[in-house]
């Protein structure tokens, strides 16, 4: 039986066999029946990072080791309010930090600095998902919008609808408004260069 640990665009931590380009880490999530608990949010690093690093093979869910995210992809892992990690992903996260850089006025951000600006603009206050609103001609692409409940990816002036194992139907975007699931913070570093690992399942 999957263990609940794959995050979707939406915020949600769920159970799913299908298998992510990416892991990611938030911390401890997990009692020790490999359960999670009621928090999601136990500290503000929220990182994507690689499945293959050194040394990092291991039992799931091991009790008092930090809970073993999984995602279909970076740009999924952006939308739940990750980024890359410094430390098994040393380029992506130069790349990352450059392009937030450009986007928030020129400084190199830190980390730390940038996992601050995140945090507000990822969760509110009662745990929720932050999602805003946009002209959809005004999205970069990598960022991911919902509709009807179901997020959709923005890539090249269409939409690809999400899915635990891939992407699936697309079609062109609207004119009117959508609702963004990706950060502000984050979509201000894909206008500016950031180009996010994608499922190869994405047909361009």
């Amino acid at each position: 039986m999957p263990l609940q640990n794959r995050v979707t665009p939406l915020g949600a931590i769920v159970a799913d066999p299908a298998r992510g380009l990416f892991m990611g880490n938030r911390g401890i999530l997990h009692h020790d029946n490999r359960q999670l608990g009621a928090s999601r949010w136990k500290h503000p690093h929220w990182i994507i990072c690689r499945l293959d690093y050194p040394g990092t093979k291991r039992v799931l869910m091991t009790p008092g080791a930090y809970t073993e995210l999984f995602f279909l992809d970076e740009a999924t892992a952006l939308a739940a309010g990750h980024r890359p990690c410094a430390l098994c992903r040393p380029d992506a996260f130069r790349q990352f930090a450059a392009a937030w850089g450009r986007g928030q006025g020129g400084e190199l951000p830190s980390a730390k600095a940038m996992d601050a600006a995140l945090h507000p603009a990822r969760v509110t206050r009662d745990r929720q998902q932050v999602r805003t609103r946009a002209d959809p001609a005004s999205l970069p692409d990598g960022a991911m919008i919902e509709d009807a409940g179901a997020p959709w990816l923005v890539w090249r002036g269409r939409r690809h609808l999400w899915r635990f194992e891939g992407y699936g139907d697309s079609a062109p975007l609207g004119p009117d408004e959508v609702t963004v699931l990706t950060p502000a913070p984050t979509l201000a570093a894909l206008r500016h260069g950031y180009t996010p690992v994608l499922h190869p399942t994405l047909l361009v």
